[in-house]
């Protein structure tokens, strides 16, 4: 089996209908959906309109960590795609992306250019979290037009950056293929992370396997966003902040863990005031209030 493409669902059965529709068949792919204890009749209409696919489904949420874990253990393609439910597979998307995988040994993980429903470049990925580039981006510096650009930032907003190939220090699990060695030496993803920030987390232990992370803008696919959670951006500001927490706890020295958490406070309060107050969007001031708690 050349490529296993694993989708964790949780009632977007819409959405998911046009993602698996999307997905070229071919006698050496297989499409993995590991359905999440969805009510909203996604198993049904998978077993009806997609009998190729394999189902897994559990009877309870278990995140997406968990969930796609259980889509790699069953699988069997030299490369493993990671696709959100909420996405949409252009022509050769996947074909260009292995292609560009086969052609670059060093590269274990990568993604494609994710665009929105509209078509423009849809910003994805990052540097690795250093307590620098997280202070840069809780205190708004990396926001400056004069400054940002000299950054190395822990989320990278600059369409620019996504027009031509280029190595980076993470990619979202929107759509990240990953070659089986990675598996192999770096083991599945870290089940402690729920939702958000398991991708980051994935791409440190693989580049500190020696791995290279990158970016293949010939693979495009459409990427409707966060609507695995249900549409709403306080789950994924929420989850990066638990995220952060985890990894730094995890991976660096005790001492940074201290810092990291005063930074994540400050940027709560920040953006309490300045989204929430200034701007008076009562859900942001909720949601970085619970942040603020959380951090």
């Amino acid at each position: 089996m050349q490529l296993t493409i694993i989708i964790v669902s949780f009632n977007t059965k819409d959405l998911l209908r046009k993602a698996v529709k999307s997905i070229p068949t071919k006698p050496d792919w297989e499409v993995i959906v590991v359905d999440n204890a969805s009510t909203d009749g996604s198993v049904e209409m998978l077993k009806e309109e997609f009998p190729g696919v394999k189902l897994i489904t559990n009877s309870e949420n278990l995140g997406f960590a968990k969930a796609n874990n259980q889509g790699i253990k069953t699988s069997s393609g030299k490369f493993v795609l990671l696709l959100n439910s909420d996405t949409q597979v252009k022509k050769d998307a996947l074909e260009q992306l292995v292609e560009f995988m086969q052609k670059n040994p060093q590269v274990g993980i990568a993604s494609g250019q994710l665009l929105n429903p509209d078509g423009s470049i849809q910003p994805q990925g990052g540097y690795l979290p250093h307590l620098s580039n997280i202070a840069f981006w809780m205190l708004f510096i990396d926001d400056i037009p004069a400054i940002g650009k000299y950054l190395w930032p822990y989320h990278i907003t600059d369409r620019k950056k996504f027009t031509t190939e280029r190595r980076i220090g993470w990619v979202g699990g929107t759509a990240m293929m990953i070659k089986r060695v990675v598996l192999e030496k770096v083991g599945l993803l870290d089940e402690e992370i729920f939702m958000y920030a398991e991708d980051v987390e994935f791409c440190l232990r693989a580049q500190e396997a020696g791995f290279l992370v990158a970016i293949s803008p010939l693979s495009k696919i459409i990427h409707y966003g966060q609507q695995s959670s249900g549409g709403a951006p306080s789950a994924a500001w929420l989850g990066e902040y638990k995220g952060i927490k985890y990894i730094f706890k995890k991976h660096k020295p005790s001492w940074e863990y201290p810092i990291v958490r005063l930074l994540l406070k400050l940027g709560a309060l920040l953006r309490m005031g300045i989204f929430g107050i200034l701007q008076g969007r009562k859900d942001a001031y909720e949601a970085y209030k619970k942040a603020l708690q959380l951090a």
